[in-house]
């Protein structure tokens, strides 16, 4: 009998130790608000680190920790855990240059050149329908086409782009959000004596915002005079901003420019005082080796539109050029109008690789890891951003796309950023979150009332129709 009860307090002895034991250690671990857990974590650092069975431990906004799972969950807690089995875990896809509010001229006129397009239908048609409320729908319908596909942040060069800011904020996404100068009267303002004021006012209101990155946003050389060009760079380098440009995105230009300065667009910005280490210049088709090694030196970010480039016929921008030359290259899908009709990231980083591969007639031109790392990590860094987005790493800002593996498409998976590259489509991506909070789960959008977006949209369908007599 004593040995049964002596038998009973050390298995209870054992039970309490253990249970102790347990307690102490969950008290060692520390608490953070969100844990993605178990997927397969592309990390995008600088050793490009996969973890196979990973997972990301977030706090607030930011990355606490990244690693292999058991080495996360045995540090950290969380009451929100996201179950990432069957995904691949990414950074959030960076969407380099766009024009939001034109997914509502999607379609519009297509198949015709960039300088017919711009200046016979879509300014006409800009002059006759934009205002703050159709900037207003038309960046809410961006926002749930950019979410599904997985972009996180994406630069824009706009109208009325305080109210485009208010509505990313709103949608819980990541701006880097440029007001529009041009020498022509705009639909938000009609002399540049209003764009330098309606953007100073932009730029104050937004400063520090934890989303939002105000810029200015000269539209190019071509719709610039030089003081325009000069006006806008002072103003962003007085606030410490971003320069959102067009830069030699077709042979007009770069011919024109030739004739009227002597040299090339790129050579004329930076013989004006323009270029430098705040430009996010767009498209750099038309750049020679002198221009490359020039946009190196100044620290100039390049985005390269490989739909918007086709479709419009512009030409092949020579991205592995610029990359061997140390330009940070980004990727971006241009205007949803035109010029590309839909904002998914994913379909330009599989173009980006077949369209250097075919016009160099090398199949070794750009791989796969190439452009993945240009819808990350090196489009963080065409933004100026890299050291808050663009991978994940503890510290950097949060923002995470889980996509899945579970589909006919997706299987079976040899090569990691292969399949990333040229099989899986921003239709995959079922989970994004953005500083931390959860803007898309299992497809499902949160942070946009889709349903109402869409009904809106075809509405200015019609009128923009009917504005133009087209019915």
């Amino acid at each position: 009998m004593n040995r049964t009860k002596a038998a009973r307090g050390a298995l209870i002895l054992i039970a309490v130790v253990v249970m102790l034991v347990s307690v102490a250690m969950a008290q060692e671990k520390q608490n953070v608000d969100l844990i993605v857990s178990g997927g397969i974590v592309v990390t995008m650092d600088s050793a490009r680190a996969i973890h196979q069975d990973g997972s990301v431990a977030v706090r607030g906004d930011s990355i606490v920790a990244v690693g292999p799972r058991a080495e996360i969950e045995g540090r950290y807690q969380s009451p929100q855990v996201i179950d990432a089995r069957g995904h691949l875990v990414l950074p959030g896809f960076i969407n380099g240059h766009t024009h939001v509010p034109m997914t509502l001229f999607r379609g519009l006129h297509d198949d015709v050149t960039l300088n017919d397009w711009l200046y016979k239908y879509i300014f006409p048609a800009e002059a006759k329908n934009v205002n703050e409320e159709f900037v207003r729908w038309g960046t809410r319908l961006a926002a749930a086409e950019q979410i599904r596909a997985g972009v996180t942040t994406f630069a824009d060069m706009y109208y009325f782009e305080d109210a485009i800011a208010e509505e990313t904020k709103a949608a819980g996404m990541r701006g880097v959000l440029g007001e529009t100068f041009i020498d022509f009267p705009a639909p938000d303002n009609k002399s540049e004596a209003e764009m330098l004021a309606y953007t100073e006012r932009f730029l104050k209101r937004w400063q520090g915002d934890a989303l939002i990155h105000a810029a200015p946003a000269p539209h190019s050389i071509y719709t610039c005079s030089k003081k325009t060009l000069q006006d806008a760079a002072a103003l962003a380098r007085r606030y410490h901003t971003p320069i959102l440009i067009h830069v030699a995105e077709m042979k007009k230009e770069w011919e024109d420019s030739e004739k009227a300065n002597g040299m090339s667009p790129v050579q004329y910005l930076d013989k004006i005082g323009v270029l430098g280490p705040d430009i996010v210049a767009a498209h750099c088709i038309f750049v020679d080796e002198a221009d490359r090694k020039l946009l190196a030196q100044r620290g100039v970010g390049c985005v390269h539109n490989p739909s918007s480039n086709m479709m419009i016929a512009s030409g092949v921008s020579p991205v592995p050029e610029m990359r061997a030359a140390g330009v940070a290259v980004g990727l971006g899908t241009d205007g949803p109008a035109g010029s590309n009709n839909d904002l998914d990231l994913m379909e330009e980083i599989d173009l980006a690789a077949k369209l250097a591969k075919i016009s160099k007639m090398d199949p070794l031109a750009l791989n796969a890891k190439s452009v993945v790392e240009m819808a990350t990590i090196d489009g963080a860094r065409a933004l100026h951003m890299e050291k808050e987005i663009g991978s994940l790493e503890a510290g950097k800002k949060a923002d995470l796309v889980l996509i899945s593996l579970n589909k006919p498409n997706a299987v079976p998976m040899y090569e990691i950023y292969a399949q990333i590259a040229y099989s899986l489509k921003g239709s995959d991506v079922a989970t994004v979150i953005i500083g931390g909070k959860i803007v898309m789960q299992d497809h499902l959008l949160l942070t946009v009332d889709e349903r109402k977006v869409l009904e809106k949209a075809r509405e200015y369908g019609k009128s923009v129709k009917n504005s133009l007599g087209m019915e």
